[in-house]
């Protein structure tokens, strides 16, 4: 979903999914639980979730029951089945880890719900959110400007893909890989690998020219397909093959006057960019 991403907890990551059917967040539980023992091990807290959750169910605690579970992505980048919660049952489960940040996490839950509800009925104030994150980790207008158009871009896309018999998730994944190997010459994969990211989205620590590329190549794919009527996988695969491709040529041709490749080791993990001279 485009409003899944990670939420933090003063410095901890909080995974989530938001149902757009029942327009409810679901969050972790295991990151919750992570935070609330302020515990750097992510192993040692879902070991902790284990036994609290068998404690409680011998107790007859009705929240257990409660929890479900969702493919989240992991630290390793692959996605797992996750136990999460919606905000009701995760106040109920707070209340049986002893934890100082108890009512902080309740306050930040509250707070991450009443968002979402601003946002629905003003999505202004879900651009201006993300704006003001950018902002804070050093993007400069310009970049944020480029990442918003390329967000838009994005959408359109996806939205063309779920009219068209493609599945979100799996399939929108493989779509996506495809484009990205046609315009950049690397995987998705290998792309955060350079930069050394591993559960980052890959386009908030884009440079402005591959923001630029992956936006002209997911732009050309949807034309491309809407052009031909593309359906189901195999046209789609055609269809973003091409559009990765005109990206590919624009992007070779740039790399030839400049004499400087377009895909870079450049990051924000600092907060501010990382500049990583890449050879010619």
């Amino acid at each position: 979903m485009r409003d899944n991403a990670l939420a933090f907890f003063e410095n901890f990551k909080i995974r989530r999914h938001y149902d757009e059917k029942t327009e409810t967040w679901f969050f972790s539980v295991v990151d919750i639980v992570q935070a609330l023992t302020n515990q750097t091990n992510y192993q040692v807290a879902r070991k902790y979730w284990n036994k609290l959750s068998e404690r409680l169910k011998n107790e007859g605690n009705e929240s257990v029951t409660k929890c479900h579970q969702l493919k989240l992505e992991a630290a390793d980048g692959k996605k797992y089945l996750t136990d999460v919660a919606d905000t009701e049952t995760l106040l109920r489960l707070i209340q049986s880890v002893p934890s100082p940040k108890a009512e902080p996490i309740k306050l930040w839950l509250a707070k991450v719900g009443y968002e979402r509800l601003q946002e629905i009925s003003d999505p202004e104030k879900s651009l201006n959110r993300a704006r003001e994150n950018w902002q804070k980790h050093g993007r400069s207008e310009k970049w944020i400007q480029q990442r918003m158009m390329g967000q838009e871009t994005r959408n359109k896309l996806t939205d063309y893909w779920s009219t068209h018999d493609i599945k979100e998730g799996e399939e929108f994944a493989i779509l996506t890989n495809i484009i990205h190997s046609e315009w950049a010459g690397l995987s998705v994969k290998d792309h955060k690998r350079i930069k050394g990211l591993k559960t980052q989205n890959l386009r908030d620590h884009m440079t402005e020219a591959e923001l630029i590329f992956t936006a002209l190549a997911e732009l050309s794919t949807r034309q491309i397909a809407e052009s031909d009527d593309s359906k189901g996988m195999m046209k789609n695969t055609e269809a973003g093959k091409k559009g990765g491709g005109i990206a590919r040529k624009a992007r070779l041709g740039l790399e030839q006057k400049t004499g400087r490749k377009v895909v870079s080791k450049e990051n924000y993990l600092g907060g501010q960019k990382e500049v990583k001279k890449m050879g010619k």
